[in-house]
């Protein structure tokens, strides 16, 4: 029975990689062309934030999910198995996780910072300054990296394959106590701290609109904007806490598990394939949550954004181009056959433009 569940495990591994790189890569991909040239409703600084954090996702699945975990499990001998592929990948993932976590992260703030001062809303307003936050976060992040292509080393290993012996190089961990120290350090960079700063800026903010819309009476906001608020802010609250959830609730097993297996598990010798051990499981199936969360922004920008719904819905059906033609043909014929009866027509600049002495020419 317990050689079934493992069995089943590993069958469900296969199955479940690959089918997160043909799903997660181009979803990933097809929300940054959204993102980025659609009219999705979304600020400058939301459109550069998002679309980097598509394209750092990507990454991730590329050289964690396709490259590692894919062909660890479909390969008997993947490529990183040799020197120097072993640190240069370990370096390529972490620095992938690192820039997406930090995004969010660097983001959440970004937002909170807008809300509660206007000179931090006129500075980081600007795309540029956006831009260069990106970058620095991207090179930051694989800077801090730079060590972890040393916690791996490639040695020979006996394997048994189908009843036969064989030697085969192996890139697996090495057990020294400045590595202990580097993977310590990089499970709560990567894990711990980007989630517990998630959770306290959008509760911040959260806390903030909600003081911020009790310095009204109801028929002054109905005023302001024209109808109650209070559906506006639980609408905002819920997309903050959906995003927040999803982030956490994807995060955090993988970041104690892996906590588990650094600190009572942290030999050499200890088989990380042998899922006779709970722990490996466990380890395995938080793994499955982590790597999935690269791949929902997706359905989150889906669920929250009506005006992201309408684009995909648009593109899905190729109506924008047909939609586009209709309205220059309807403005053309409007702009000619219309009767303007000496009325005033205010322009988008508040300007007022009056039309006289209309004559007729030959």
């Amino acid at each position: 029975m317990e050689g079934a569940s493992v069995t089943a495990l590993v069958t469900v591994q296969k199955i479940y990689y690959p089918l997160l790189c043909i799903m997660g890569i181009p979803a990933n991909l097809f929300t940054f062309y959204m993102i980025c040239f659609r009219k999705c409703g979304m600020s400058d600084t939301a459109i550069i934030y998002l679309s980097c954090l598509a394209i750092v996702d990507t990454f991730y699945l590329v050289w964690v999910i396709l490259v590692d975990l894919t062909l660890t499990f479909w390969l008997l001998q993947p490529f990183w198995h040799s020197h120097p592929m072993c640190g240069i990948l370990g370096f390529l993932q972490y620095g992938s996780l690192y820039s997406s976590s930090w995004i969010v992260v660097v983001f959440t703030i970004e937002r909170y910072l807008v809300l509660r001062s206007t000179a931090a809303k006129q500075h980081f307003s600007q795309a540029r300054v956006t831009r260069l936050t990106c970058v620095a976060v991207v090179l930051v992040s694989h800077l801090a990296s730079v060590p972890l292509g040393w916690i791996n080393f490639v040695s020979p290993m006996n394997l048994t394959v189908d009843g036969v012996n064989m030697t085969l190089p192996r890139c697996h961990y090495r057990d020294q106590t400045y590595t202990t120290i580097i993977v310590w350090i990089t499970t709560f960079l990567s894990g711990g701290v980007p989630i517990a700063l998630v959770i306290i800026f959008n509760y911040l903010i959260g806390y903030h609109l909600c003081r911020a819309s009790n310095l009204f009476t109801k028929e002054e906001r109905r005023v302001i904007h024209g109808r109650s608020t209070r559906g506006m802010l639980r609408r905002t609250i819920l997309l903050l806490g959906t995003v927040s959830v999803t982030f956490v609730v994807l995060s955090l097993p993988r970041f104690v598990t892996y906590c588990i297996l650094r600190t009572k598990y942290n030999t050499e010798n200890f088989d990380r394939n042998d899922y006779s051990i709970p722990i490996n499981v466990a380890g395995d199936l938080a793994n499955m949550l982590q790597n999935l969360n690269s791949t929902t922004n997706f359905l989150l920008y889906c669920m929250v954004s009506r005006r992201f719904r309408r684009e995909l819905v648009q593109v899905v059906t190729c109506k924008e181009k047909a939609r586009e033609l209709g309205s220059v043909l309807t403005h053309t014929t409007m702009k000619v056959f219309s009767v303007v009866d000496h009325k005033t027509v205010a322009s988008s600049n508040n300007r007022s433009v009056v039309l006289t002495n209309l004559k007729q020419t030959e």
